[in-house]
């Protein structure tokens, strides 16, 4: 038997994919209003062209791009702008957004079928994507138009679809390849189209070997299209090492994957692709996990971009006794909410309650003591220990000479710290205090 691919370093925190994984995705309640984030990607927010008062169908434009690293948000229901104002999101930042009251008849705006769009010209399925406001739906938020659109000293030869979902909790993506797997090797093709390559790989944890049949058996009659089984590691799903894994190469530091002539999307990136491109169907709902020991009735739902959490977590039950925090995303990388008034964007891949005696350390942090477990484990190859060190310190210069910015913010190295550091957060703090 060949071993299987993966990386050098990370983690096996315990993965907790049973508490939903069996739960087919279904269509969440459509809620009584809305509320749509203006920026819901990295890059320019968007300028809203619908004022207040204004009725708008299910799919109609809202915000235009306010740049190139941008993408149009849209209606996710048919209904009345009664808003727009700044609302916070999942981080606690004040977002311009818009408001929509939901009249409940899920009109939709004319769409563009076409049943040929696989004989599209890569212009013309790039377009489609520019046009459906497509973002990368693994968590990052990075519009997909960019990452299609390579400069032409840096040709693409690799398509690779990131089905490895290694965040614990987390199952959306793994209901979707079962449950969507033709939709996201069409989805693939199209990528592959649009970017002229002939070689695309679908990177799968072993952990989901019916996953892996399925999807193995959408593309069987693809001989370009490889779906790899992969060891169950964490951080497994992060973009560098999914390509090192799948082709051997290394992004060189503080490079992107175009650098090595690869690009990575996420499977649900796929399947809006293929929406896109097949229905003309812009992007105005995903796959969230609402799960955790803190839930009464975790599920796997189809939500409406600028559904509130509140009401997703009514529609699960509500709390059980035992909750003690609600996170947005997966433990390892998602983001403590303070307030459940906050919208699901098109970012937003899980909704996790985490109970009082769950892996949340509230009590106060010890100083390092050099065990040099960090840096055996980070993916990456950095020294994390000395990154929170200077970063504590105040001398935030300083960590950039310990490659700061190579730093993805996985949070292996906080998972296995014996002293229980806020070495995440440290470096955050001094990335954002210092220009790259």
């Amino acid at each position: 038997m060949t071993a299987l691919a993966t990386f050098k370093g990370g983690i096996h925190p315990p993965d907790k994919k049973d508490i939903a994984k069996g739960r087919a995705i279904k269509e969440a309640k459509s809620p009584q209003r809305v509320v749509i984030p203006l920026s819901q990607h990295l890059g320019a927010p968007c300028k809203p062209i619908v004022s207040i008062g204004q009725e708008v169908k299910k799919g109609e434009v809202l915000g235009e791009p306010g740049g190139f690293v941008s993408a149009p948000v849209h209606s996710s229901v048919s209904g009345k702008v009664i808003a727009i104002a700044e609302f916070p999101n999942a981080m606690g930042r004040m977002i311009n957004s818009i408001v929509i009251e939901n009249d409940g008849k899920e009109e939709w705006t004319s769409l563009k079928d076409n049943p040929d769009y696989i004989k599209l010209s890569s212009d013309e399925l790039r377009e489609k994507v520019k046009a459906a406001g497509i973002v990368g739906m693994g968590g990052a938020a990075f519009p997909t138009l960019v990452k299609l659109s390579p400069p032409k000293e840096k040709p693409i030869d690799t398509v690779i679809l990131n089905g490895a979902e290694c965040e614990p909790y987390l199952t959306a993506d793994y209901r979707l390849m079962l449950e969507k797997s033709a939709e996201i090797v069409e989805g693939l093709k199209i990528l592959m189209r649009i970017l002229g390559v002939n070689k695309g790989f679908i990177g799968i944890e072993n952990n989901k070997p019916d996953a892996i049949e399925k999807m193995k058996d959408a593309a069987k009659n693809e001989p370009n299209i490889e779906v790899c089984g992969l060891e169950v590691k964490y951080p497994q799903g992060a973009e560098k090492m999914l390509i090192s894994a799948l082709t051997g190469r290394e992004v060189p530091p503080r490079g992107l994957p175009m650098d090595v002539r690869v690009v990575v999307q996420n499977v649900g990136t796929a399947l809006a692709v293929y929406e896109a491109a097949r229905y003309g169907k812009p992007l105005i709902e995903r796959a969230v996990t609402v799960t955790g020991e803190g839930i009464k009735n975790p599920a796997n739902l189809m939500v409406k971009i600028g559904t509130l959490i509140s009401d997703i977590v009514e529609e699960c039950g509500g709390f059980k006794d035992s909750a003690g925090k609600v996170v947005s995303g997966g433990p390892m990388m998602g983001f403590a909410l303070s307030s459940l008034d906050v919208p699901v964007t098109k970012g937003t891949s899980g909704i996790l309650v985490i109970p009082k005696e769950g892996f949340v350390h509230a009590e106060e942090y010890g100083p390092c003591i050099r065990c040099g477990r960090c840096i055996d484990i980070c993916p990456m190859g950095l020294m994390p220990s000395m990154l929170s060190i200077l970063s504590e310190k105040g001398h935030y210069e300083d960590a950039k000479e310990y490659n700061l910015f190579d730093c993805f913010e996985c949070g292996s190295c906080a998972f296995v710290c014996p002293s229980k550091r806020p070495i995440v957060q440290l470096v955050r703090l001094a990335k954002s205090l210092v220009k790259p």
